[in-house]
């Protein structure tokens, strides 16, 4: 299992398309949070905040996982390398796994440079230190969670489909109907009588709550066990691979 790890973190890194989306996503959050044209600009608002990055960090996740993502096991079947992988000594759950620890290891190097944006608005505000380093920690905790879903989701969507532009649509669609979808459920009249239990499968009722630095066992579980459940299906789709 540790050399699928290295594997995909090694070829990530050994071609420019890595670097280039780990580069874009710092990019797009730097001028979503920095930037004058941009109606978000942390400089703009009345207190020196990171409640901004954590409410559009979900929205370029969308994007930024699913790219990421996509190569997991598209790749493997275009070069045919899935019949061998297949065939050693490893269980398919464990070559799933490594393929999600990879994609999630990726991710937490891409969030590590911004924590200079706490240093930042640390020395920014009117008075020096005046931000709630413990619930910046627990709305970093929230994201990674979060980030494990959406890593579940998409290298699942890889897992069923050779091309790498499929998984990359069928990760966002995924991911977005998680996201968005029970949500937009529960709005409809008909449904009102469950509309809360719809709102509570929905990842942004959990990840809402999460955000804002309250770390409950309850949404703990349920991004792991969302998480459990689609490494879970990618699982089933490498064993039908062995017949």
């Amino acid at each position: 299992m540790k050399e699928i790890y290295s594997k995909e973190l090694g070829s990530f890194f050994s071609t420019t398309i890595g670097p280039i989306i780990i580069g874009l996503f710092l990019l797009i959050n730097g001028l979503l949070l920095w930037s004058e044209i941009s109606m978000f600009n942390i400089l703009d608002n009345a207190y020196a905040s990171m409640d901004v990055f954590f409410t559009i960090s979900p929205l370029i996740f969308l994007l930024f996982i699913p790219a990421v993502s996509m190569r997991s096991f598209s790749e493997e079947y275009n070069s045919g390398t899935i019949e061998i992988l297949v065939t050693k000594p490893i269980t398919a759950f464990q070559i799933v796994f490594a393929k999600f620890l990879a994609v999630l290891t990726l991710i937490f190097f891409s969030l590590s440079p911004t924590v200079l944006y706490i240093i930042v608005i640390y020395f920014l505000g009117e008075t020096i230190g005046n931000i709630d380093v413990a619930a910046v920690i627990g709305s970093y905790i929230g994201l990674l969670f979060l980030s494990s879903v959406f890593s579940s989701i998409c290298v699942f969507s890889s897992s069923l489909t050779s091309n790498q532009i499929i998984a990359f649509v069928l990760g966002i669609i995924m991911s977005a109907v998680f996201y968005f979808g029970f949500d937009l459920l529960s709005d409809f009249a008909m449904l009102e009588s469950i509309d809360f239990l719809l709102q509570k499968i929905g990842i942004s009722y959990h990840y809402n709550i999460m955000s804002t630095g309250f770390i409950r066992l309850s949404d703990i579980v349920y991004f792991l066990s969302i998480s459990f459940m689609f490494i879970k299906f990618s699982e089933l789709v490498i064993l039908s691979q062995k017949k």
